[in-house]
């Protein structure tokens, strides 16, 4: 038993809006596809972008002075608590699968944002302008961040280390950078043919990993997923009946030559594949 893969409509292009695309925002359009497939597709891809996107966050913090998170601080308005909530709320993006450290110095009084945090090469800021603190009079405040990368979110207690010295504050860290997905299936056609789908997905993003790098990573994790079962056994894929009736191979060779190389105008090049026909046995 073998399996005609010329029977299904597969998607042949993706395509994004230019217009509306930015590092937090992408729409992207994939097709066509057999009835039925843009939904089984668009969810699990959702799921995939929502849950296993890697991202990076604040694992743990240390304060001078400060013992646990609900201390209040001399001369910083926020307590220990509302710090924690803002640090929450950073964008990072870390090159380094090691953890890594920066810092945050204040003195003198005044707002604090996340551009004044100390950080090498390793480690990006993203919302430069994010409010940390504010400090009520001048007073030395400094604020070790502990910057980790991970999927999804993590709570506070798989965030505590063993050797972590006194001080140490661990807290709930939400990795992914992937913050909504939409998926639709619509009709669409394939030369005279109606009967078949077209999926469109919005990605919003934190910034961090822009959504085609999102989208890209997403289908690359499910491929692997679904890459175990093809393990079971081979493959056939059958040819066409009049291939195997001995037709004469210079014949297939021409059929099987990419409209690419015929002399067609621009027009009717790309009218043809946007109909999915990218050979001339298509």
């Amino acid at each position: 038993m073998g399996i005609r893969m010329k029977d299904f409509a597969m998607p042949a292009k993706i395509a994004w809006d230019e217009n509306s695309y930015s590092s937090t925002y992408g729409r992207f359009i994939a097709e066509p596809f057999e009835r039925g497939y843009a939904i089984t597709v668009g969810n699990s891809l959702r799921r995939v972008l929502l849950s296993s996107i890697e991202g990076s966050a604040v694992t743990a913090i240390k304060i001078d002075g400060v013992d646990h998170e609900f201390s209040t601080i001399a001369g910083v308005l926020e307590d220990t608590t509302q710090i924690v909530l803002n640090l929450k709320g950073l964008v990072l993006r870390s090159h380094s699968r090691a953890s890594k450290t920066v810092v945050l110095k204040a003195g003198k009084k005044g707002e604090y944002k996340a551009k004044d945090i100390t950080s090498d090469e390793t480690v990006e800021i993203i919302n430069p302008d994010h409010h940390i603190l504010t400090l009520t009079e001048n007073t030395p405040v400094t604020i070790e961040m502990e910057i980790g990368r991970g999927r999804g979110w993590v709570p506070a207690e798989r965030n505590k280390r063993e050797d972590a010295p006194i001080g140490v504050i661990p807290i709930d860290s939400l990795f992914s950078p992937v913050k909504k997905v939409n998926s639709q299936m619509e009709n669409t056609r394939v030369g005279a043919v109606t009967d078949y789908e077209k999926l469109i997905i919005e990605i919003w993003t934190d910034g961090s990993v822009e959504p085609k790098e999102a989208l890209v990573y997403g289908g690359y994790i499910l491929q692997r997923h679904l890459d175990v079962f093809t393990q079971l056994g081979e493959v056939v894929e059958e040819e066409d009946e009049v291939a195997a009736e001995g037709i004469d191979s210079s014949l297939i060779d021409k059929l099987k030559m990419p409209i690419t190389e015929l002399e067609l105008s621009v027009r009717s090049a790309n009218c043809l594949k946007d109909a999915g026909i990218n050979t001339i046995g298509d």
